[in-house]
């Protein structure tokens, strides 16, 4: 949450207005379907598909013949299921990412839109699952002593993560997404099965 109030004024200025009208009223429905489904839904098994997912679409970005191509719209129902997508997943297994870009990468949002949007989207998602996780148990003296312990290293990322953005050229900025993307997703993956075979 530290990290989200410093992204929030970092990146005030740029940020896209209708992908988040879309985006976030399907997450908060993929939250509130979390905490309705919080005791029966199999968290490594949500973790393993999302991964699947998120690997199958990096791998697609970066395999196909002719990078770039037109940008999508930004289209209002795709925007609802991959929020929702979105809103599930990082309640259920804090993997609400894959999904969410999933949605986004396609739009080619200019890369300091993109990122503005991104941490708008998430910070609002967080904020959004603090009562639920309260009333599920999992908000206690524990984690506010961590939060208080990374307010400084959060802070500090944030303001560097700005200044890589800004640095980096557009299209190796979205190279490295992608990448980074993949990375994740198998990582995913990974900890999913090992949650099933566990």
């Amino acid at each position: 949450m530290v990290s989200d109030i410093f992204g929030l004024y970092a990146y005030r200025h740029a940020f896209d207005r209708r992908v988040l009208a879309i985006v976030l009223p399907g997450a908060m429905a993929g939250i509130g379907v979390g905490w309705a489904t919080a005791h029966v839904v199999p968290e490594a098994a949500v973790t393993a598909l999302i991964g699947a997912i998120g690997a199958a679409f990096a791998l697609n970005l970066l395999l196909r013949h002719k990078p770039g191509g037109a940008p999508q719209a930004a289209a209002v129902v795709p925007g609802l299921f991959w929020g929702t997508v979105t809103g599930f997943t990082s309640f259920v297994s804090h993997s609400g990412g894959p999904p969410y870009q999933v949605y986004t990468l396609p739009l080619q949002l200019p890369k300091m839109v993109f990122a503005g949007t991104s941490t708008i989207a998430f910070a609002v998602i967080n904020a959004a699952k603090l009562l639920p996780y309260w009333h599920l148990g999992q908000l206690n003296a524990g984690n506010l002593q961590v939060a208080a312990m990374l307010f400084l290293p959060a802070t500090l990322a944030v303001f560097a993560g700005v200044r890589l953005v800004r640095w980096l050229p557009e299209r190796l900025f979205f190279r490295l997404v992608t990448w980074s993307l993949l990375a994740i997703s198998a990582k995913l993956v990974w900890d999913g099965a090992r949650g099933l075979t566990g």
